[in-house]
């Protein structure tokens, strides 16, 4: 449960626990299209992987519930690294373990917060596969869903969803869609699209809560 504390609300385990349940949820039931869009630019394994992944991290969660949101985090980016082939594996383990580690052992962590810790896995996610916004690739979703953390919860799932339509009419410049060159352009990328999965699940967890 949100906690006010003052005017700022603070999320503990539950909270963490619950969104990646509900990331689990939305790819379980996206996991056609995804697959669909990524057979366009890629190979065609995109939702199938991530289904399986998610399905993997709700299941350790379940299992063996870490002491804090860091650690919920940090156990799920591994095991999505362990769990899901291709690149979307290490690129979504490693969005979420580094999103863990910045946040740290606190018991709870504010909107702010997590936007903050966000941003260092965005970060790191840029890093590992050289890309930046603009090269239609997952970081077109997360980049501007992390600024729009920075003020609600809404904004980020806004911001993503506006980021991965954005790159419909984009050339990719990263990964395996860039072999096709122009070919690419007027396709939605699949991991823009599973990004702003991310950031929906994150409000509708939010919004159960009242929190803004």
């Amino acid at each position: 449960m949100g906690e006010g504390t003052g005017m700022t609300e603070t999320f503990g385990v539950d909270f963490l626990v619950r969104w990646l349940a509900a990331v689990a949820e939305a790819v379980d039931r996206e996991a056609d299209r995804l697959t669909e869009l990524d057979s366009a630019i890629g190979d065609a394994d995109h939702g199938a992987n991530l289904k399986r992944g998610f399905a993997a991290v709700t299941t350790i969660l379940a299992e063996e519930p870490p002491a804090t949101p860091g650690a919920v985090l940090t156990a799920a980016g591994r095991q999505l690294i362990s769990t899901v082939g291709g690149a979307s594996g290490p690129l979504y383990g490693t969005l979420l373990r580094r999103t863990g580690k910045t946040l740290g052992d606190g018991d709870r962590v504010t909107r702010e917060q997590l936007a903050e810790a966000l941003g260092s896995g965005v970060a790191a996610v840029s890093q590992l596969g050289g890309a930046q916004v603009g090269d239609k690739t997952m970081l077109d979703a997360l980049v501007p869903a992390v600024e729009g953390l920075r003020a609600s919860f809404g904004a980020a799932r806004a911001a993503a969803e506006e980021g991965a339509l954005a790159t419909v009419p984009l050339r990719a410049r990263k990964g395996r869609a860039s072999y096709l060159g122009e070919r690419s352009v007027g396709h939605q990328d699949p991991g823009a699209t599973s990004s702003a999965l991310l950031f929906a699940a994150l409000d509708d967890v939010a919004r159960t809560e009242g929190a803004s």
